[in-house]
């Protein structure tokens, strides 16, 4: 279980990774619109076979973690908010102590505009760091304390108040942190 454990965690490194390169690539322009189209098209199938390919797999083996992570991942690559948030809420099931299962079904819920879930699994992902992993999440754990900030600043002001000022604690240097800070303190 341990290799498993830290083969997700080189997993969820890498898919961060591979998400800054997709940005780098989708903000550069193509002059070209006949090659957009054929680049669009060949993405669009190359994902369609990577997901067929790990639906294949996990029907094989249903509790194959790193596959699951692969799937919801590629969900997520195709904007496929439903199957993600499916896909991450197994992966949670059989890891419950992986916290990077729960920031995924947080950020898919929020692609997909469901605010509330989204909530719920930002705090749950909060909750299920562990003190050992803090360090490397701080990032992580400083937008999703602010998201429950942004969440709650209406409804509870107090515990918004709350969880900015732990949002801060991760990242001080958040200027969205800084103004929400300002607002619920004024």
């Amino acid at each position: 279980m341990k290799t498993v454990k830290v083969n997700i965690k080189n997993l969820f490194l890498g898919l961060i990774l591979v998400g800054g390169t997709s940005l780098v690539s989708a903000q550069t322009t193509q002059t070209d619109s006949t090659k957009s189209t054929a680049n669009t098209a060949a993405v669009s199938q190359s994902g369609n076979s990577t997901i067929e390919g790990l639906k294949k797999q996990i029907e094989a083996n249903p509790k194959d973690t790193e596959s699951l992570s692969k799937l919801a991942a590629a969900y997520q690559d195709a904007s496929d908010w439903t199957n993600a948030i499916d896909t991450w809420k197994k992966v949670s099931a059989l890891l419950p102590d992986w916290a990077p299962s729960y920031y995924s079904q947080a950020y898919a819920y929020q692609s997909a505009k469901d605010d509330a879930n989204a909530k719920l699994a930002y705090e749950k992902y909060v909750a299920t760091v562990k003190p050992e992993e803090v360090e490397q999440n701080k990032k992580n754990l400083a937008y999703a304390y602010f998201y429950i900030a942004f969440a709650e600043q209406k409804s509870d002001p107090g515990k918004a108040k709350e969880h900015i000022a732990k949002s801060l604690q991760y990242d001080p240097t958040n200027q969205d942190a800084i103004k929400l800070s300002k607002t619920l303190n004024s």
